[in-house]
């Protein structure tokens, strides 16, 4: 009958939503056939690989100046983020340290008295730019804190690499500090003066859970920070294997050391002196890692010394042990 679609061969009517089209079965099997492997990601001109391939790379091999996946890259220094000190106090007391700094933010209309004069003698003396701020952007660059109209951006901190220290250029017998866990910025300055004053080399940081260079570092360092390199390791356990593999000995500060500071036969090697935190000590990995573990004698009535004062006491007995008689 006409019309009735369910016949093979039959013809769709015109307008008609139903029904087959004739000849449409080689087309569909037509648009089912392959069209062969997929192209590399190198030969598609759409993908990246394809772009830094034509940018001097050969293809499939990633461009000039890019690490292949699966390899490390070479170790580079560390900067920190930049840091505001804000308040007049704070950025007279930075400047008057020595604190690095590339700009210096003054109020539009500032109430000035002695600090704020001093504080731009200091800058115009050391060459800071300054630039005259209204309060609102000063208010947004400092994050809401009480800034007084005067504020400092402190420059990024460069880390020296871990390797560096030992080609320190300083006279005597080796000797480095490592931090395990110090997260006071006060306890890091006072270390890196004890460093200068006892005739260390440089200080180690981990990269992590660990205190940076801050401006407050800077300043209880008293100057110390701008001569001596401060290094920071992805993993400080790795680390100091390196140095142990480079002639150093490695000792750690604890409470519960294997022998006392004055007893101590490895003072006059070059050493490693690991300071860890005031509460939780040594960490494990870096404990199995140390040569000796290392006590302060103590008085009873003192449960323990914060960071800052034993590392400087143990420093001050190794200079004392190698100083000529």
């Amino acid at each position: 009958m006409p019309g009735n679609s369910g016949r093979p061969g039959a013809t769709r009517r015109p307008g008609s939503k139903k029904g087959p089209t004739v000849g449409s079965g080689g087309q569909r099997r037509k648009s089912l056939e392959g069209k062969g492997p997929t192209p590399k990601a190198a030969d598609r001109p759409n993908h990246k690989a394809y772009q830094s391939a034509s940018k001097g790379g050969a293809p499939g091999r990633p461009a000039a100046g890019r690490q292949a996946p699966g390899r490390s890259a070479a170790p580079r220094r560390a900067k920190a983020s930049s840091e505001i000190v804000a308040g007049r106090n704070s950025v007279l007391e930075a400047l008057r340290a020595d604190i690095p700094a590339t700009t210096m933010y003054v109020a539009s209309r500032i109430d000035s008295d002695d600090r704020v004069r001093e504080a731009i003698t200091l800058a115009t003396q050391r060459g800071i730019p300054m630039l005259e701020t209204p309060r609102a952007e000063l208010d947004r660059i400092t994050d809401g804190a009480v800034h007084q109209g005067l504020a400092i951006q402190v420059a990024p901190y460069s880390y020296a690499h871990p390797d560096d220290l030992l080609d320190a250029e300083r006279p005597g017998i080796p000797l480095i500090v490592a931090l395990d866990g110090i997260t006071d910025p006060r306890n890091l300055g006072a270390i890196i003066r004890s460093v200068a004053a006892f005739g260390g080399h440089g200080v180690l940081l981990p990269a992590r859970r660990s205190v940076g260079m801050t401006a407050s570092a800077w300043k209880t360092s008293a100057g110390a920070a701008a001569r001596i390199p401060v290094a920071q390791a992805t993993n400080l356990t790795r680390a100091l294997l390196d140095y142990r593999k480079a002639g150093f000995f490695v000792i750690g500060l604890d409470m519960e050391g294997d022998v006392e500071l004055p007893d101590l036969a490895l003072a006059s090697e070059p050493l490693v002196v690991v300071v860890g935190s005031e509460g939780k000590g040594l960490s494990r990995l870096v404990r199995e890692t140390c040569d000796q573990t290392v006590s302060i004698p103590t008085s009873s009535a003192v449960e323990s010394l914060n960071a800052g004062m034993a590392a400087g006491v143990a420093l001050y007995e190794i200079s004392r042990t190698r100083r000529p008689r």
